[in-house]
């Protein structure tokens, strides 16, 4: 007998009502979709929301079905924007689903996963096949949509492809003959659209089954892995560590209750409620030992005001000045120079303790030999 309650743990909405339990009581494995735009490189503690409740229907005998949407990336979802999505490149996207599919590997069971690509059918089409598409949906039905609406209103650009969008993400349903689409709340309009172009194709509509989406630790905007803002599953223990203890305090129920699935209630005291949470997400994705690690070298770090006793030692270019973004960049401090730069715009790289300033990209290297570097929550020693 079907576990109702562990499938729709957390979940919004289950649409229409009543359907999935007509779906479980088939008798056969239910095909449980999901899609993810490869949009960044790392699957985040938010990501990791409808996953779960995938790898729930795995768990009581149902196939998963993840779709990176290679194809789809290619058009960018609309959901939630005010304007259009920037388009990564083709090269940016297949190096994003392969990071994609290898941790979304952590949470499902690849025993009952089929990983595709919706390349595989949407690069296929040919513009008679798009044009069938396009008939089972009004432009009226489209501006319905809230961010369309919007934008439609403020006179703000609405590209044709921009309306494809949930006609593509529809179709992969056709495609694989999903019986369930799981997708956070901002992709309601999408999975709905997906039961209508079902029944046009002649097949039983899919159940719709929304998560919720959660905020990203500054609080104030939803985790986004682009926005960088987020706290990703394969990130270094130390630093998922510090990232949880950086999270404002009024995240720590919805964040117990969905991203540890907790039953119980954080602590009362804020302070007591982040270390908790902290220790228990490195323990789910990188082990006790490592949780354990993770939280003495937070303490060595932020109350003993200190770099941790392994921090790595850096050896300067011969070059005068130093160049900071490289350094950081080539000694994997940071992902990229960019991204060098974005941080020490921030505030967020201190030499010494001393924060540098948005325009102190070339550093003297007498300054620079011998210091302690904070990257971020990430500590270092430079060779003297």
């Amino acid at each position: 007998m079907a576990d109702l309650a562990a499938l729709t743990r957390n979940a919004v909405k289950v649409l229409p009502e009543g359907e999935l339990e007509r779906k479980l009581g088939l008798g056969r494995p239910l095909r449980v979709k999901l899609g993810i735009d490869p949009t960044a490189r790392d699957i985040h503690i938010g990501n990791a929301i409808p996953l779960q409740r995938m790898r729930a229907f795995q768990d009581q005998g149902h196939t998963g079905i993840l779709i990176v949407g290679d194809y789809t990336a290619r058009v960018g979802d609309p959901s939630g924007r005010s304007k259009e999505r920037r388009v990564l490149s083709d090269e940016q996207i297949d190096e994003n689903a392969r990071l994609y599919f290898d941790q979304a590997l952590r949470i499902l069971d690849p025993g009952r996963t089929e990983l595709r690509f919706n390349s595989e059918w949407l690069g296929k089409l040919d513009f008679a096949e798009i044009l069938r598409l396009t008939r089972t949906i009004t432009v009226s039905r489209l501006l319905e949509r809230n961010d369309f609406e919007r934008r439609f209103r403020d006179n703000q650009p609405i590209s044709v492809s921009e309306f494809l969008y949930p006609l593509m993400q529809a179709y992969d349903s056709v495609a694989i003959r999903a019986d369930v689409e799981l997708g956070g709340t901002d992709q309601e309009y999408n999975l709905l659209t997906g039961r209508d172009v079902q029944l046009a194709y002649g097949q039983e509509p899919q159940v719709a089954l929304t998560t919720p989406l959660i905020m990203g630790p500054n609080g104030t905007q939803k985790m986004s892995a682009s926005l960088q803002n987020y706290i990703g599953i394969t990130e270094p223990a130390q630093e998922m560590y510090g990232k949880a203890m950086s999270c404002v305090d009024e995240l720590m129920p919805d964040y117990y209750r969905l991203c540890l699935e907790a039953g119980d209630a954080p602590p009362a005291d804020p302070y007591a409620a982040k270390r908790e949470f902290a220790r228990r997400l490195v323990e789910r994705w990188h082990g006790p030992e490592a949780a354990a690690a993770a939280e003495a070298g937070f303490d060595r770090m932020f109350k003993e005001k200190r770099a941790t006793e392994d921090a790595p030692v850096l050896e300067l270019p011969e070059a005068d000045p130093v160049h900071v973004p490289a350094l950081l960049a080539d000694h994997g401090l940071a992902g990229s120079r960019g991204e060098a730069r974005r941080l020490i715009s921030q505030g967020g790289v201190r030499v010494d303790g001393e924060p540098l300033g948005a325009d102190e990209l070339d550093v003297p290297r007498s300054r620079m030999a011998g210091a302690e570097l904070r990257v971020g929550r990430r500590f270092a020693r430079v060779a003297p």
